[in-house]
């Protein structure tokens, strides 16, 4: 999508602060963190929410959450604890229309989100 930062930054257009990238997913810091830790995971690939996931995006959408839990370790919050958040549409917060899991932690987290 010529339009979407995210495809820009997975293109090597627009250079994120990386903190992971595979031929699959990159994830980079978030511009706006909520939290000591506040890291993005997207597929290369562009799929603008959950509602347009497919059947034979199960193994991706598993993957970006094996990379959270790997990324959670590398920063140090896996074991205090972290929250992975997948939003969809406006209503629900998402701003960019690009899939992207939220990997944040670093904070006490309070219940229920919103």
């Amino acid at each position: 999508m010529d339009d979407c930062v995210f495809c820009k930054m997975a293109a090597g257009d627009i250079e994120p602060d990386k903190v992971y990238e595979d031929g699959e997913i990159l994830a980079f810091r978030d511009l706006n963190p909520q939290a000591p830790t506040h890291i993005l995971i997207i597929p290369r690939r562009h799929i603008a929410t959950t509602n347009d996931l497919a059947d034979g995006d199960a193994a991706l959408v598993g993957r970006l959450t094996l990379v959270a839990a790997q990324l959670a370790k590398d920063e140090g919050i896996a074991d205090s604890g972290y929250r992975t958040v997948l939003n969809c549409n406006a209503g629900a917060g998402q701003s960019v229309f690009h899939l992207h899991l939220h990997l944040i932690g670093g904070r006490r987290m309070g219940w229920p989100p919103g």
